[in-house]
C-alpha cells in the first residue's frame, strides 16, 4: 500500500481488496440473505436508500469527506477500479450534494460499480437515464465546494455500519451490506447454505406445508401455549 498527503489530508492506494472471482459470486446474493448469513448485522441502516433503481456489487473505495466538500469524492472516481463502489463518509451532511450528473459521467466512463453517499446526491433523473447505481441517505439540490481536507482508503462509517476499504459492497432495493474482505470466502459459503434452506422450505410451502411446526415449539417453551 502507497500513502500520499498526512492524516486528516491523504490518499491511499493498493489497499487489500476482495478477490475478483469472490466478487462476481456474489453478484446474484441478495441484501437480506448476506446480512442473515453474517448473523444480522454489517447492514446499513433503512435511510441508505437506492436512488436510481438499479443494484450494485464491488469492491470499496471508501471516502471520508469534509461536511459540504467533495474534493476527496472527485479524485476517488479518478483512481478507483472498474467495478469499484465509491463509498462516501460526509461526517453528518445532509444538504450538500457529493455527487450529481457531471460526476456520474465520468463514473460511467471510468466504468465504476456504484455509488454509497452517507449524505446528499442530487440530479436523479440524470444518473438514472445514465444507468448507474447510487445510493444516498438524502436527494438535495445543494451543492458544495472542492477544497478538502479528506481522505480515501482509510476506515470509515458509513449507513450506520464500517466500511475499510476493500471490503465488498452489496446494494438492492432492500439496501446495504458491508462484506468485510478477509471473511469473503467464508460469508459466500454461508448464504450458499441460507439460500438451500430457503429452496427446501419454499418446496415445503408448495407442497401444503404452509406453516413451521418450530414456531409452536418456541410458543410452548415461552408459556404461550400448553
Amino acid at each position: 500500500m502507497t500513502e500520499q498527503g498526512k492524516i486528516g489530508f491523504r490518499i491511499r492506494t493498493g489497499v487489500p481488496r476482495v478477490d475478483p472471482d469472490l466478487v462476481a459470486q456474489f453478484r446474484s446474493m441478495a441484501s437480506p440473505n448476506v446480512a442473515d448469513a453474517m448473523g444480522r448485522f454489517h447492514f446499513m441502516d433503512p435511510e441508505m436508500r437506492q436512488r436510481s433503481g438499479l443494484s450494485l456489487c464491488g469492491v470499496a473505495v471508501t471516502v471520508d469527506a469534509r461536511p459540504a466538500d467533495n474534493l476527496m469524492v472527485h479524485k476517488a472516481i479518478e483512481i478507483a477500479q472498474p467495478g469499484d463502489v465509491v463509498v462516501v463518509n460526509t461526517n453528518g451532511n445532509r444538504t450538500s450534494a457529493v455527487f450529481g450528473e457531471l460526476m456520474c459521467r465520468s463514473a460511467v466512463g471510468a466504468r465504476l460499480g456504484g455509488i454509497v453517499v452517507d449524505g446528499a446526491i442530487r440530479d436523479v433523473e440524470g444518473i438514472t437515464t445514465l444507468g448507474f447505481p447510487a445510493f444516498s441517505r438524502t436527494v438535495c439540490a445543494g451543492g458544495c465546494d472542492k477544497d478538502g481536507p479528506g481522505e480515501i482508503n482509510v476506515p470509515i462509517a458509513c449507513g450506520s455500519t464500517v466500511v475499510m476499504p476493500g471490503d465488498l459492497v452489496i446494494g438492492d432495493a432492500d439496501g446495504v451490506v458491508i462484506v468485510p474482505r478477509e471473511e469473503a470466502g467464508t460469508v459466500l459459503t454461508l448464504v450458499h447454505a441460507l439460500v438451500e434452506r430457503e429452496r427446501k422450505r419454499i418446496a415445503e410451502i408448495e407442497s401444503g406445508v404452509l406453516f413451521k411446526s418450530e414456531i409452536n415449539d418456541i410458543l410452548k417453551q415461552r408459556g404461550v401455549l400448553g
